[in-house]
């Protein structure tokens, strides 16, 4: 048996659980199954993100400044583009096939315990994610690194990461997304997540609306641990476009580093970074001591975040970015018109059935404006995905106009009647944009040539 096979094999196993949109809001099971295991969230530092956009990214930024200062790293997060092990990284890389099949084989009875106790409780048996995250924890003991990065799946205050302390919390932008599951306002979203914030550790936030961040610093004075917020104690003072990425300037809290080449684009991607230096800066020193500049510049000259604005192909350019919710699309948007000189866009988009796919295309169009001329509605192999032919019906409601909208239902025929209306343009300027949801930006990748992350 391969190990390809036996990693397809474990994660048929996890599916066969309640799936990742399933999450259940308990925390329980999760700290029943550290108990057995012997503790494993219990056995490293832990950096704990939480947020609505930029969690990914963030935390690729703040393991690339661990690593550049000499640790081993753990780095948890969700969902993957390609492959399951890509959740779960060892020191900048997915952990490797033999090292997930066989930590799952030794949690694996140890699960069936807590199984047993759910279901003779009348309580559904371990998630997908939660079986997942439990394994992350047993990864990272394992190995055992020196700090682990861990990305919280949906929420916070219930979510199965939270068995983990973090020593720093880092919150990134909040907005509204998972409202039938988080709250109908960033303040009832920002509950959820100031869940993270434990006694004996430090909040890192981004700037954020002011209902949620009032709702942060009363959880974080609460529990007696220090706070510090962008734009107020911390931030980026200027930033440059450059190519392939842009030059940074970032006011942190001990320290204020010039130069830093980050190869993303985006403000929001220079926020990210921002933050990720003050958390940085407060895991090393509690944010009182100064970073060593050119070591966070070797750091932020590795960052990739794959399905983030990525380049995957020239020629046309075209760009996948799974910006999934009204406020990923706006920033995305942003960043394209900032860092690309196209004369016209073709946009390929899909959305997923749980996101307000209303605010997102409305979002597109007024971000996008003159720029994005036509549309092709498409949709993913997910059995969440919205059918192509009902996007585009609730498009033209919105106003995009029935001469621009195009339906594939196939993503590689999408991207194939894309590639030749941006190669019509006689500048040679037309770009192409898959959008919407990550599981079209996935296989868009992989149809593309792209299939590691």
């Amino acid at each position: 048996m391969s190990d390809e096979f036996s990693v397809e094999s474990v994660y048929a196993e996890l599916l066969g659980r309640a799936p990742e949109n399933k999450m259940e809001p308990r925390l329980a099971p999760l700290y029943r199954a550290m108990d057995v295991l012997g503790e494993p969230n219990k056995a490293y530092p832990i950096i704990h993100i939480t947020g609505t956009n930029g969690k990914t990214s963030t935390a690729r930024m703040i393991e690339a400044g661990l690593r550049a200062h000499g640790l081993s790293t753990g780095r948890y997060t969700s969902p993957h583009l390609s492959k399951v092990t890509e959740r779960i990284s060892i020191d900048g890389a997915p952990v490797s096939d033999e090292t997930f099949v066989r930590i799952w084989d030794e949690i694996r009875p140890y699960l069936e315990i807590v199984d047993k106790e759910l279901l003779a409780d009348g309580q559904p048996r371990l998630t997908y994610f939660e079986c997942l995250t439990i394994l992350g924890f047993a990864v990272f003991a394992d190995q055992p690194v020196d700090v682990a990065v861990v990305e919280v799946g949906l929420g916070g205050i219930t979510d199965a990461t939270n068995v983990g302390d973090g020593q720093v919390s880092v919150i990134t932008p909040i907005s509204l997304d998972h409202t039938d599951l988080l709250g109908d306002t960033t303040e009832d979203i920002a509950y959820e997540k100031a869940g993270i914030i434990k006694p004996g550790g430090f909040l890192v936030s981004a700037a954020q609306p002011v209902d949620a961040a009032q709702v942060l610093l009363e959880k974080a004075r609460e529990v007696g641990v220090p706070f510090r917020f962008e734009g107020v104690e911390f931030g980026v003072e200027s930033r440059s476009v450059a190519v392939g990425g842009q030059v940074l300037t970032i006011q942190g809290l001990a320290g204020r580093y010039e130069d830093l080449l980050l190869p993303l684009h985006g403000a929001h991607q220079a926020e990210n970074a921002a933050v990720a230096v003050a958390a940085l800066e407060a895991f090393f020193g509690g944010g009182e001591r100064e970073l060593d500049a050119d070591v966070l510049r070797e750091a932020f000259g590795t960052v990739s975040s794959p399905g983030r604005l990525e380049v995957v192909r020239t020629a046309p350019t075209i760009i996948v970015d799974a910006a999934h919710n009204p406020d990923g699309i706006r920033v995305s948007a942003e960043a394209l018109q900032e860092s690309f000189n196209f004369t016209k866009l073709v946009v390929v988009i899909g959305i997923l059935k749980e996101k307000d796919a209303e605010e997102i295309l409305r979002q597109l169009k007024d971000s996008l404006g003159d720029l994005a001329e036509e549309f092709c509605f498409t949709q993913s192999n997910s059995p969440r995905a919205i059918p192509a032919g009902e996007l585009a019906d609730l498009a033209v409601d919105l106003g995009f106009g029935e001469e621009n909208v195009h339906i594939a239902e196939k993503l590689d025929d999408a991207i194939e009647w894309a590639v030749e209306r941006a190669e019509s343009n006689d500048d040679l300027a037309g770009g192409v944009l898959v959008t919407g949801s990550i599981t079209v930006v996935a296989e868009a990748r992989i149809l593309l040539g792209k299939a590691g992350a």
